[in-house]
């Protein structure tokens, strides 16, 4: 059988694979397109209100969030790259992972942490107070702010950044940074002439998600008592019974998103570096002694304590204190609802996942190109933009459906789908299909093609040959997209509060009501489950990595 003939089988056999993937793609595009045709509805009386008194001010308030955190992830993220990839000095194969960590704790249970420990009443200024003898300055410890948010959403954001650099500079960087050390280059100027320029591509892919968690965010600026975009479409919806009003700001949001994506593309391709050998070799790390060996642990180390120990034993502390109020049968209930949840749109997702990758895999074209950025896009868009864009797509669904309804009884104008459990599914799938995606793709990528084709030669189909060969060989990359899902689903809670059926909760949700009814030591048990299924994940994530890159 010559390759022609192996060609044209594979487009026979692979067609359902298609098939399901351009359902794939449309189903992801279908909310996003709901979106951006609301601006062009006729505004409302609510519309105009908003657009002359309001909309400046989140526009404004969204802008700084991002520029600050932005700025400070690329201060202490790099750094923090460098240091780890580039030096030896105690403590840091322990820094190494430790540093990832903080993606453990969402931002808004850090906002609640921090902002109940910095009070007045709170554990920091009470020690200050009956210990040491002190009253400080309420000011100092006012983190209820733009910049309160920024510093949070700094220590719990910064391991993207830190974690794509290290990776690129432990892999791609040695021959650029050894040729300027032989040249008798100080590491200051290695750092500022070589390091950052080639690693641009990698901070910005760093910071651009960075950018989409701080624009997705809604418990820390509602927290906060920040308008941004997010919580002024909760307020829309909600306060104001606005759906019209909340769909524009979305499509305003989701228009910025795309803009900030088309600038993050252009900006990594605007500068490339490559080797000029085909082969790679790893960074040779030097060893740091003396002053600069402390210096580089106890920054590694403070980053650290500030940004997982302090508040996850914070959190063990409240959580002794209040266990008993709140492990009961309805938070039993309660975290049989996030796994549940969670574990069926993993299932679907991954189905998803597994079937768009290996006909991107398969077949190498345009329209593959595009089929894995439409897959991808869902990723990109806020919780509450994509929540949005869900909704409309099923209230429409269900006016679609209205007939049938009438004949099954179920009444006139009912709404089925609209805030249901599938409705829900739907919009975690939607969101997170990128991340088990490009899990399942980057495992393709290592087996290659060679074990496929040697299968097509002995006749085997598209689907035999994916069950029988290509899935044992990707079952853990299958197996970490699907624990990435997860701890992402788990903590997700823009999406979860806006589509949610009327009484379910999840642990993100019950922790956020928690925090909202002042009852932060409360909030600390499910917000620790939340932790922990993050910390498993960082766990494998770390642990697999480390297996790959042997």
């Amino acid at each position: 059988m010559n390759v022609s003939a192996i060609v044209r089988k594979l487009k026979r056999n692979s067609s359902g694979w298609v098939i399901l993937s351009i359902v794939g793609a449309i189903l992801a595009l279908l909310p996003c397109l709901y979106i951006l045709i609301g601006l062009l509805r006729k505004p409302n009386e609510n519309w105009q209100h908003i657009q002359q008194y309001m909309l400046k001010d989140y526009a404004l308030q969204s802008f700084w969030l991002v520029l600050g955190t932005a700025a400070f992830t690329v201060m202490i993220g790099v750094t923090l790259a460098w240091l780890i990839a580039a030096y030896d000095f105690p403590f840091r194969r322990i820094l190494s992972w430790a540093l990832i960590l903080p993606l453990a704790i969402p931002p808004y249970i850090a906002a609640y942490t921090y902002s109940s420990m910095l009070s007045y009443t709170g554990s920091v200024q009470s020690f200050l107070r009956n210990v040491l003898g002190w009253t400080p300055d309420q000011r100092y410890f006012d983190i209820m702010s733009v910049k309160g948010a920024i510093f949070i959403f700094t220590l719990f954001l910064f391991p993207y950044v830190y974690l794509i650099t290290k990776t690129f500079l432990e892999k791609q960087s040695a021959s650029f940074i050894e040729n300027a050390r032989l040249l008798g280059r100080s590491p200051l100027h290695i750092f500022f002439r070589v390091v950052l320029p080639i690693s641009q591509a990698a901070i910005v892919g760093g910071v651009s998600l960075v950018a989409f968690e701080v624009l997705n965010d809604f418990g820390v600026t509602k927290h906060f008592g920040i308008q941004s975009f997010s919580t002024a479409i909760f307020k829309t919806w909600f306060g104001m019974s606005d759906v019209d009003s909340a769909l524009r700001l979305a499509a305003l949001l989701m228009s910025f998103i795309i803009g900030l994506f088309i600038v993050e593309r252009l900006l990594r391709r605007r500068k490339r570096y490559s080797s000029s050998t085909g082969k790679t070799r790893p960074l040779q790390r030097r060893k740091l002694r003396g002053l600069s060996a402390f210096a580089a642990s106890a920054f590694g180390a403070a980053v650290f304590l500030f940004a997982f120990l302090i508040p996850v034993v914070q959190l063990i502390v409240w959580a002794q204190w209040t266990y008993k109020d709140v492990w009961n049968a309805k938070f039993v209930g309660m975290l049989a609802n996030t796994l549940v949840i969670s574990v069926i749109s993993i299932v679907i997702l991954m189905l998803f996942a597994i079937i768009v990758s290996n006909v991107c895999r398969m077949k190498r074209s345009v329209f593959t190109l595009v089929l894995s950025k439409l897959i991808s896009m869902g990723y990109s868009i806020p919780g509450a933009v994509l929540a949005i864009g869900v909704l409309a797509v099923f209230i429409s669904l269900d006016h679609q459906l209205a007939g049938l309804y009438e004949k099954l009884g179920w009444g006139v104008n009912k709404l089925v789908l609209s805030m249901s459990y599938a409705m829900l599914i739907f919009a975690y799938i939607i969101r997170f299909l990128a991340v088990g995606f490009n899990s399942v793709e980057a495992g393709f990528e290592k087996i290659g093609n060679r074990y496929s084709e040697a299968s097509r030669m002995l006749g085997m189909g598209m689907t035999r040959t994916f069950f029988k060969v290509d899935l044992p060989l990707v079952k853990g990359a299958v197996f970490t997209g699907g624990i990435l899902t997860f701890m992402e689903i788990v903590k997700e809670l823009p999406l979860t509060l806006l589509l949610r059926p009327f009484n379910f909760d999840t642990l993100a949700t019950k922790a956020y009501q928690y925090a909202s009814d002042e009852q932060i030591h409360q909030a600390s048990l499910p917000s620790l489950f939340i932790i922990g299924v993050g910390i498993v994940s960082v766990w494998v994530y770390h642990v697999l990595g480390e297996k790959q890159a042997k």
